[in-house]
């Protein structure tokens, strides 16, 4: 079995604060206590873990992340932004995917009471705010990325969905487009909320088909708008991969894209360079939104307080062939 600190403790005749504080090289620890617990450690074999070596200066230098499933499209950049935030820190970071609904959510807890973290990021998995919440009043550190709209009072880092939305009505209108199909993510969330506003503000309309998240409800969008016999010129869907699904419909149903139908899209993942055409979209920043997230909690570990006022970083419309300029 694997040799613990309570191990290399009991066998050195020492507390496990003293031997954490060995790891540590403390100064208060005299020399020949720190030689036979050195010898232990090395008879035993013994590896430390980071919540070991914290024990004596009361902190783990991990930070934990919570999120939704790994397979969400833009996971990837926002975990990038914050590892590499968190490692030019030197703190490790803790990984933990809510795939598995309430078992994912109770292993999580369970971790946060046995303290292996000194605070947390969060992309919120789904009906976890209020477990979120709470932890935060218990006094853990939270940093939420993507608020969805929903403004905890706890620290945040968020994005202009509202006006990113606008911006691709302008590019629309501008470009002789007057006739809109909205394709919206759930409405349950906050973003999808403030984008469809941000759109009808600038280019009303009354054809919106809600769906999912996913290049099938794109599809079937489609489908829908075709099958009500409703004329459209341009398509806004609420994420790369709702438009990606929209384009290959419209391919299906003959329509030419952009001298038929323009489509603009929302986030600028990968997907949206190598759709046919290539994607007009709404940029999310997100590798920044990861890095001002981590920056944030460390500062909040580091003895800043922080504003429960969320951080709003811009998006940024890209435009490409399938909704391009026009005179």
């Amino acid at each position: 079995m694997r040799a613990t600190i309570a191990d290399v403790a009991r066998q050195a005749g020492v507390s496990k604060t003293t031997v954490s504080r060995v790891l540590n090289t403390r100064a208060e620890v005299d020399a020949s206590t720190a030689a036979r617990v050195r010898e232990v450690i090395d008879a035993l074999g013994y590896v430390p873990s980071s919540g070991a070596v914290g024990l004596a200066r009361g902190s783990s230098r991990t930070i934990a992340m919570l999120t939704p499933p790994l397979t969400w499209p833009w996971m990837g950049e926002v975990l990038q932004g914050v590892a590499d935030t968190v490692e030019a820190a030197g703190y490790g970071l803790l990984l933990f995917s809510c795939n598995r609904g309430a078992d994912s959510v109770r292993h999580f807890t369970s971790q946060v009471s046995a303290r292996a973290f000194d605070g947390l990021l969060v992309i919120e998995p789904e009906n976890t705010l209020d477990t979120i919440a709470e932890m935060h009043r218990r006094g853990l550190p939270v940093v939420l990325i993507d608020d969805r709209g929903r403004h905890p009072a706890f620290p945040s880092v968020a994005t202009t969905n509202r006006e990113g939305g606008a911006s691709a009505a302008r590019h629309l209108l501008d470009s002789g487009r007057t006739r809109p199909l909205v394709l919206t993510g759930p409405r349950d969330f906050g973003c999808v909320r403030d984008r469809l506003a941000g759109f009808s503000e600038i280019l009303p309309t009354d054809l919106v088909i809600d769906g999912e998240f996913t290049e099938q409800s794109g599809r079937h969008g489609i489908e829908r708008a075709f099958a009500q016999e409703r004329a459209f010129d341009c398509v806004f869907a609420h994420n790369d991969l709702i438009a990606a699904g929209a384009l290959r419909a419209l391919r299906e149903a003959g329509r030419g894209v952009p001298d038929d139908i323009a489509v603009v899209g929302f986030d600028d993942i990968p997907i949206a360079r190598h759709t046919e055409p290539p994607l007009t979209t709404v940029r999310q920043p997100m590798r920044q939104m990861g890095e001002t997230a981590a920056r944030l909690l460390l500062a909040g570990l580091g003895g800043r307080t922080l504003s429960a006022a969320p951080v709003v970083l811009p998006t940024e419309l890209v435009v490409r062939r399938s909704a391009p300029h026009r005179p």
